[in-house]
């Protein structure tokens, strides 16, 4: 029999709110992968989970298998990365990230070399100096992580080579690429 909830870690990748008071989130956890949960009654005034599933938060939570879409029960910030949220270039860069992140995995595969690539890289945002370096590197090894690019091999565009391999344009390209020149 499989069990009805679970517990894992994970970066917020995006949310959506949905209906009157509930938010459905997006999150790229270690051990499930890309994952959609549904957080009930956060957006009330006096909702304790409010605060902790912002976007790009390192979160502990546990899920309940629902019928369509999995219940956020309870979530606790692991690392809030407020450091960079107070640099408009880092927040920037932080949203690329998870935005790359969600556009590139799938629901349900998990990869641990991933996570932990997208919370090296938002540890690394919090001093970094050098965005633009750390935005091309983390495009590069992420390509090598997925088996999109040869390991080893260097590459002349990767803002090209991410958009062939996802197919689509994404859209915090344009205003990571103004502020990261």
């Amino acid at each position: 029999m499989k069990p009805r909830s679970y517990t894992s870690e994970g970066i917020v990748l995006a949310r959506r709110n949905w209906g009157e008071a509930d938010r459905i989130l997006v999150i790229y956890s270690k051990n499930q992968g890309r994952i959609s949960l549904i957080a009930k009654g956060v957006r009330r005034p006096k909702s304790r989970k409010r605060g902790h599933i912002e976007v790009f938060n390192r979160v502990a939570f546990q899920g309940a298998i629902g019928r369509g879409i999995d219940i956020m029960t309870e979530a606790e910030v692991i690392n809030d990365f407020k450091e960079i949220r107070k640099n408009l270039k880092k927040v920037s860069l932080a949203y690329y990230f998870c935005e790359v992140i969600g556009k590139i995995t799938h629901d349900g595969e998990p990869n641990i070399e991933v996570y932990n690539l997208l919370v090296e890289n938002l540890g690394n945002l919090k001093t970094a100096k050098r965005l633009k370096i750390l935005r091309l590197g983390f495009i590069l090894k992420l390509l090598t992580l997925l088996g999109f690019w040869p390991k080893g091999e260097p590459l002349s565009d990767p803002d090209r080579q991410l958009e062939e391999v996802i197919e689509r344009q994404l859209s915090s390209v344009r205003v990571g690429k103004m502020m990261l020149e």
